[in-house]
C-alpha cells in the first residue's frame, strides 16, 4: 500500500510530518511504502535527523503550499502545484492508495468531495470525530462540521458510515448507534431528530439503540452518536476544550489525558470512495504517526470497498 502524506500542512511542517513518518515505520508490521509531498529541500533536511529507509518512501515535490487562511476553492484552483492538490491528483489518478494531510481543513473537503467524490449512493459525506469513553473504549461522533444542516435522509446514511468504521476500525462487533437529542423518548426533539428517528429504527444496516442525551455522550450507552454537523462541532470543540483546562490546572488523570486528540490522529472523511484523513492544524508527530495507522487499517480491512456495497447493494 502507498500512502500519501502532505509534508507541508500544519502549523509544525514539515518537522513534524517526517517525525511522525519515521516513528511510524519503526513499528510498521505491514509492507507500506509512503510518498512524501511537499518542499524536497526542506523535506531531505529533517530527514538527516529523523532518516526513513530509502526504499520505504518517494518525495513528490510541491513549489506552492496552501495557507490555512486561504479560500479553500480558490485556493486549490489556483495552486495545482499545492502539496494539497499534488496529493489529490496523485490519490485520484491511483499513483497513491489514502491521503494524509494536516493542512487547510476547507481545501481538503473541497479535495475530497470535488478530486475523489463520493461513494455512489451517499448523498453527503460526513466527517467522523473521536469520543474518549470513561470505560476506556473509544466512540464515533458523527457529523463534525462538514454538514450543518441536514435532512433526516443524511443522518440516516451518516449512521451506516459511522457505524461501519465503528466495525472495521474501532473494532466493535456489533456498534451501538444513537440519536443525539434532547431526551429518551422517541417523540422528543425538533423536526429533524423527530423525522430521523424512525428512519434509523427501521435501518436493518445499522443496531440503534434510540435517542441519547448529551450526559450519555462520554459514556457506554451507544457506540456511534448521530447528529447534524453543528451539534457534533459544538460537542467536538467542547471535548477538545476538556483536555486544555486539565492541563491548566495540572489535573493528571488517565480520562482526562485521553482527550489529547492527538493520540488518535486526525478525522476519517466517511463517505468518498478512497481514504482521506485530517489532521489537526497543530499536529506533532504522534498524529501524524496515527494518522497513518488510521489509513493503513482502512485499507487493511478494505473498509471503502464495504461502505460501497452497503449502499449499491443495502440489506
Amino acid at each position: 500500500m502507498n500512502i500519501g502524506l502532505d509534508m507541508m500542512g500544519g502549523d509544525f511542517a514539515p518537522l513534524e510530518a517526517v517525525k511522525g513518518a519515521a516513528e511510524y515505520l519503526l513499528t510498521a508490521d505491514v509492507d507500506i511504502h509512503l510518498t512524501l509531498i511537499g518542499d524536497e529541500t526542506k523535506i531531505n533536511g529533517h530527514l538527516i535527523d529523523h532518516p526513513i529507509p530509502v526504499e520505504k518512501y518517494t518525495i513528490v515535490h510541491a513549489t506552492q503550499v496552501i495557507e490555512m487562511n486561504e479560500h479553500p476553492t480558490r485556493a486549490l484552483k489556483e495552486k495545482q502545484q499545492s502539496s494539497i492538490a499534488i496529493g489529490f491528483h496523485l490519490l485520484a489518478t491511483g499513483k497513491t492508495d489514502a491521503f494524509i494531510s494536516a493542512g487547510n481543513t476547507g481545501a481538503m473537503m473541497v479535495g475530497s468531495l470535488f478530486s475523489i467524490k463520493a461513494i455512489d449512493g451517499v448523498l453527503r459525506p460526513t466527517i467522523g470525530a473521536y469520543l474518549p469513553r470513561e470505560d476506556g473504549t473509544l466512540g464515533l461522533l458523527v457529523d463534525v462540521g462538514l454538514n450543518s444542516d441536514c435532512k433526516p435522509e443524511n443522518l440516516n446514511q451518516f449512521a451506516i458510515l459511522g457505524s461501519l468504521y465503528a466495525k472495521y476500525i474501532l473494532n466493535f462487533e456489533d456498534p451501538k448507534v444513537g440519536l443525539i437529542n434532547l431526551g429518551e423518548e422517541e417523540g422528543k426533539g425538533n423536526i429533524l431528530t423527530q423525522a430521523t428517528y424512525p428512519l434509523l429504527k427501521e435501518n436493518r444496516q445499522i443496531h440503534f439503540v434510540g435517542n441519547v442525551e448529551g450526559r450519555d455522550i462520554l459514556l457506554n450507552k451507544a457506540d456511534v452518536f448521530v447528529c447534524n454537523g453543528f451539534t457534533g462541532n459544538v460537542i467536538l470543540k467542547m471535548a477538545e476544550s476538556i483536555y486544555d483546562i486539565s492541563n491548566r490546572r495540572n489535573l493528571n488523570d488517565e480520562h482526562f489525558n485521553r482527550f489529547n486528540f492527538e493520540q488518535y490522529g486526525g478525522v476519517p472523511v466517511l463517505g468518498v470512495s478512497k481514504p482521506v484523513i485530517i489532521g489537526h492544524g497543530i499536529s506533532h508527530a504522534m498524529a501524524f504517526k496515527n494518522m497513518i495507522r488510521i489509513a493503513q487499517r482502512m485499507l487493511q480491512t478494505d473498509l471503502l470497498g464495504k461502505m460501497q456495497e452497503s449502499f449499491t447493494d443495502p440489506a
